[in-house]
């Protein structure tokens, strides 16, 4: 009976959270992720790890979720600090006001959507005390805070709507100039909470990421004619069946593959006496999910890109390190 009291809310867990996951709006779906560059500004490491946190419980009461695999739209902060006084007191301490800047934003481009500031004050026996202090005075439940979220998120949702057909060409520029990647991240993390955007990149991504495979596979199969070339040993034989077996069967020039495999296996077999097999599943990745081959190629593009943040109308970029 308790086995099944457990099942039974087990049940109505998923069910309700379901339910909640069918009726959230497009905003509330839209996720963000909570960034901070760990050489923010000149910001004590303890007071960084602070502000992080509070990010966090403030993303956490207003519902926002995110993924650190593919930070496109990022929820993030800095401080500046516009007073600092020495307390004529004793002992003497540091009394600091600061304004938190919170931005909403395109974590690759630095594109702002919405900004946030709050002052606060904090005493300490030293700056990082100060600091400390003054960040223990942010009330992560200010409701301005979820007026804030919302109209980010809101204008990314405007932002895709209104500029779709021009992030299309776009793409189909980058492509063109055998950007595939930078492409393909700039379609496949279009948010789904633009439903009409989304399938129009989804079609355009299709042709792309042929192109893609295909680019790859002439670059694949010249590289290892050229390591094969150089050195026409068991060896070389080896290091070019390691570059063949990493091509697409997908691409169009697959075929060429036994072309090569078959010139190399014939002069093994002349020069070196030995017999040498190359063996390719042409099956594998010809049944595939598209849209995580997609998303997996923008991602992995994305993460070798530095973040760009705007702080007062000014850009800085930081590179992410992955621990």
């Amino acid at each position: 009976m308790k086995y099944l009291k457990i099942m039974l809310a087990v049940v109505l867990l998923s069910y309700s959270t379901g339910m909640m996951a069918q009726y959230m709006s497009d905003t509330e779906r839209l996720p963000l992720t909570v960034w901070i560059p760990d050489d923010v500004e000149t910001i004590p490491p303890a007071a960084v790890s602070v502000l992080q946190n509070k990010l966090i419980q403030i993303a956490t009461q207003n519902g926002i979720t995110g993924s650190v695999d593919v930070m496109r739209f990022i929820f993030t902060a800095n401080i500046e600090v516009i007073t600092k006084d020495i307390t004529p007191t004793a002992p003497a301490m540091h009394a600091y006001t600061m304004n938190v800047n919170m931005y909403i934003g395109d974590g690759i481009d630095g594109k702002a959507f919405s900004s946030y500031s709050a002052t606060v004050k904090g005493v300490g026996e030293n700056e990082t005390k100060a600091y400390l202090a003054g960040l223990k005075n942010i009330k992560t439940n200010n409701p301005d805070f979820q007026r804030f979220i919302q109209e980010g998120k809101s204008k990314i949702i405007g932002y895709y709507n209104a500029q779709c057909d021009f992030i299309i060409r776009n793409a189909q520029s980058l492509a063109g100039m055998n950007r595939f990647d930078e492409a393909i991240w700039n379609l496949s993390t279009i948010p789904d909470v633009c439903p009409e955007c989304w399938n129009k990149a989804q079609a355009a991504l299709r042709p792309i990421f042929r192109q893609k495979i295909d680019f790859d596979c002439k670059s694949k199969i010249n590289l290892a004619n050229n390591i094969w070339n150089a050195g026409q040993s068991w060896n070389a034989a080896n290091d070019a069946g390691a570059v063949l077996s990493t091509i697409d069967p997908n691409s169009s020039c697959v075929g060429e593959i036994k072309v090569l495999a078959n010139k190399i296996e014939k002069r093994i077999r002349e020069v070196d006496q030995r017999e040498w097999k190359f063996i390719y599943d042409y099956n594998i990745g010809l049944t595939r999910d598209w849209i995580k081959a997609y998303r997996d190629v923008g991602v992995a593009w994305g993460n070798g890109q530095p973040r760009t943040v705007i702080y007062n109308n000014f850009r800085r970029s930081y590179f992410v390190r992955r621990r």
